[in-house]
């Protein structure tokens, strides 16, 4: 393990030198990843908001009452408000049907400190949210991908609260604050049109790390290095509190309730990622990813004890073997695949997404995902985005082993877990710009990976699940 863990690390340092180093030779470079077409026109993706897709220009004289709005930003003060609202229903399968409803509001404020106060490459940026409704996967399903990016705790909490600090004309950029991983790690543009949260942070990091890691709703204290020398290349690596929420018993969400607990006192998740992206403005652009984390806490054995026995057997010490350390590698690929001829943004965009960590410390051990988008499909609906994906999760032999565990000393038939999959095709469709409708369709197969069936009075394994929803996001 300690072999693992030094090869990673020299790999997340290796990748952030190689930035430096290009740094010093390559004189061009904006300092960023470029948007690539076909991409949705909203996301519940913390980072998914293009800068442009606003209500306001679809409101006239009413978009700026006063023109304040205005005002501030020529300060370098800038604001918006994104509404997420969604029905979801279980129509078949699952621990039970029915429906939810679950919204979401999100109140963000830049400011541009230079512009403000003359601070030179000094930004700020904090963002909170409003959840409110039910929560279909924690009540209905009891499924690893949970249905939608937005469903949560219902509360009011802060999220991000950073600044940023760019150098060497932008080619290094230092970020400080409360920071959320899935802004800009383990991140497909493609992925993002979809509704389930696994297309945004991926299933496994969500189950392996503690509290699922620094991503929504939590976010953790943290830097993150980014180097940009060529609009290409660029290469982050990020230093996160481990534990967001905290160790200890009962639901993460609960006990950090207004994302305001602030730990620093944590194990380490250091994360590192580097990004090419290719192809010119007239040809089939993309993006490729590869990246890597390391958790320096300690990890409990899912099926061992400290001596070697299983832990259902009912002889056992009951003390799980523990590990030093977690890991994972993951490779992400944005392709766009075809450009609708004369459109700058419509055209047939494909993703995956491949992600690995060991199998005896965690729930997943093996993750992919993939998916093809295409913006512009039905004539004169350029602005609307088709899309169909798929996710697969293996669960580890590790967990599956403790289950055979536990039917051989219990003697009571019950499941092996295998894997958790599912399918998403969604159509989001502009109303007018910043307003977009989404019908959903989802099909689960093995929900937990294939666990009994909670609410059952007998024996059963959770059936497969079909969900159907209607999503409803307005930017302003």
């Amino acid at each position: 393990m300690r072999t693992h863990l030094c090869r990673l690390s020299a790999f997340l340092s290796a990748m952030l030198l190689s930035g430096a180093v290009l740094a010093q030779v390559d004189g061009g470079g904006s300092g960023g990843q470029a948007a690539l077409p076909g991409t949705s026109e909203s996301s519940d993706q913390p980072a998914g908001q293009p800068a442009n897709d606003s209500i306001q220009t679809s409101l006239g004289l009413y978009g700026d009452p006063g023109g304040y709005r205005a005002f501030l930003a020529g300060r370098g003060i800038t604001y918006n408000l994104t509404y997420i609202g969604e029905t979801l229903g279980v129509v078949s399968g699952g621990q039970r049907r029915g429906a939810i409803y679950e919204g979401r509001l999100d109140a963000q404020l830049d400011v541009d400190l230079e512009k403000l106060a003359g601070f030179s490459g000094l930004a700020f940026h904090t963002n909170a949210y409003q959840i409110h409704g039910h929560e279909l996967s924690r009540y209905y399903l009891g499924n690893i991908f949970v249905t939608s990016g937005i469903e949560a705790v219902p509360s009011t909490r802060l999220y991000e609260l950073w600044l940023e600090q760019k150098l060497l004309e932008d080619r290094l950029a230092v970020r400080a604050g409360q920071l959320a991983a899935d802004t800009e790690f383990l991140v497909s543009q493609y992925a993002g049109l979809f509704v389930n949260s696994t297309f945004g942070w991926p299933g496994i990091t969500a189950v392996d790390l503690p509290s699922g890691g620094p991503a929504y709703p939590l976010a953790t204290p943290g830097i993150r290095i980014k180097v940009a020398p060529t609009p290409r290349f660029s290469a982050m690596l990020g230093i996160f509190n481990g534990d967001p929420a905290g160790p200890g018993p009962g639901d993460p969400q609960r006990n950090d309730r207004g994302g305001v607990e602030f730990r620093a006192r944590d194990p380490a998740l250091i994360i590192g990622e580097a990004a090419y992206s290719y192809g010119a403005k007239d040809a089939l652009a993309g993006q490729v990813k590869f990246g890597g984390w390391t958790h320096l806490g300690r990890f409990d054995s899912p099926r061992f004890d400290a001596f070697g026995g299983s832990l259902a057997d009912p002889n056992g010490s009951g003390i799980a073997r523990r590990f030093r350390g977690n890991y994972g590698l993951y490779g992400v690929i944005d392709q766009l695949l075809y450009r609708v001829p004369g459109t700058e943004d419509g055209g047939l965009g494909a993703f995956a997404r491949v992600s690995g960590s060991p199998g005896d410390r965690n729930l997943v051990d093996v993750y992919v995902d993939g998916g093809l988008t295409y913006k512009g499909l039905i004539p004169g609906r350029p602005d609307d985005t088709f899309g169909v994906s798929a996710s697969y999760a293996r669960i580890s032999d590790a967990y599956r082993g403790l289950d055979r565990d536990t039917v051989f000393f219990t003697g009571t038939p019950s499941p092996v877990r295998s894997s958790e999959a599912m399918v998403e095709v969604t159509y989001q469709a502009q109303i007018v710009p910043g307003w977009t409708v989404q019908p959903d369709f989802q099909y689960i197969f093995r929900p937990g990976g294939g666990v009994s069936n909670s609410r059952s009075t007998v024996m059963a394994v959770e059936k497969d699940a079909a969900v159907v929803g209607l999503r409803t996001t307005i930017r302003y």
